[in-house]
């Protein structure tokens, strides 16, 4: 049987709108890209970037004098793909735990991700710990965020069910418990321990170096490739639990796996990156509104959208007020924020609230 008239033509509307949406994001990405890496408080043209490119991938072009050569290869284009490696993994991230909770005010650090990495790094430098050398904090903030989201889930666990509800609770919970730890951690620290902490939770990508970049690669690309393949599964879910299970979907092993990809991609991205709020939370939103709520284009949307993100603001946080740098963390709470309230509003507006 034929489906009704308005389908057909919606569908290729649809398949369009992703597509255009698509190549979009992906042209605006690349020509931040290029920015990033050319501009800066030594200016690199646009067509030297491109060529010092093409020449260390064997496609033409030319090496640079010296100077102009280190900073684009040991300064600009490492944190530009970390900037790339963050963006993605907090947008995917967002996107999956928004589909897992079906709450559209779901992010990474509802259920302590975040709060958890910090107590790690806040720990390693307010006691001193130097076990692993510059790599100390990042790894001290990266085991720090897992082992908060196993406790997060173990204590939400009854029953061999887990309650959204509940989980997002006991998050709230260990969120709180976080806080008080991090606090009694800058009560006892000295001078400078408090200022590398505050640093240090204001998020930024000024310490950007290849190593840091191959430390959150395997990361971020496992999580990132894992997470569309749950994309069908979560459309199912966002019928509701019992329908989902009717359809053949296994909600509470979706919940374990993806509750544990999103632990992954953000404990790696908040251990090199610092505390860097609203991308999560704003980036699928956005691309809600722009092409519906389907998870097939939202979650790798989502991280695509997400990397376009932290480079601008990454652009943004060191060339607005140079040569000072402005904290990343700050910057994306300081345009979240109002964006948020303004979503907020306008949902209210429309439907009446979230329910």
């Amino acid at each position: 049987m034929s489906p009704p008239g308005p389908a057909p033509q919606k569908q290729p509307q649809q398949r369009g709108r992703t597509w255009l949406l698509t190549v979009a994001l992906l042209g605006v990405l690349l020509l931040l890209c290029l920015l990033s890496a050319g501009l800066g408080a030594y200016d690199i043209p646009l067509g030297d970037v491109l060529s010092s490119v093409r020449h260390r991938i064997g496609l033409g072009g030319a090496a640079l004098e010296r100077v102009p050569e280190s900073v684009l290869w040991n300064v600009r284009l490492p944190r530009v793909v970390l900037a790339l490696l963050v963006g993605a993994s907090l947008g995917c991230a967002g996107a999956l735990m928004q589909g897992v909770f079906g709450n559209p005010l779901a992010e990474p650090g509802v259920i302590g991700i975040s709060a958890g990495a910090a107590v790690g790094a806040v720990a390693s430098i307010a006691l001193g710990l130097s076990f692993l050398g510059n790599w100390t904090v990042t790894v001290c903030a990266f085991v720090s965020g897992l082992l908060t989201v196993l406790l997060v889930y173990a204590m939400s666990r009854s029953g061999g069910r887990t309650e959204v509800v509940t989980l997002i609770l006991t998050g709230i919970a260990v969120n709180a418990f976080a806080g008080a730890l991090i606090g009694l951690s800058i009560f006892f620290a000295d001078n400078a321990q408090i200022t590398q902490i505050t640093f240090w939770q204001l998020g930024s990508l000024a310490q950007a170096t290849w190593p840091k970049v191959l430390a959150v690669l395997p990361c971020a690309l496992l999580g990132l490739a894992v997470a569309p393949f749950y994309a069908g599964k979560l459309d199912l879910l966002a019928l509701g639990e019992r329908p989902a299970r009717h359809l053949g979907v296994d909600v509470e092993r979706l919940r374990v796996v993806l509750v544990l990809v999103v632990a992954l991609l953000t404990a790696a991205a908040v251990a090199v990156a610092g505390i860097i709020t609203f991308v999560g939370l704003l980036v699928p939103h956005l691309l809600r509104m722009a092409n519906g709520p389907g998870h097939r284009f939202l979650v790798p949307g989502s991280a695509l959208a997400g990397a376009l993100v932290l480079v601008a603001g990454d652009l943004a946080a060191r060339t607005v007020a140079a040569p000072a740098e402005l904290p990343l963390g700050v910057l994306t709470a300081l345009f979240g924020s109002p964006f948020f309230f303004w979503l907020l509003r306008r949902t209210r507006r429309r439907q009446g609230g979230w329910a």
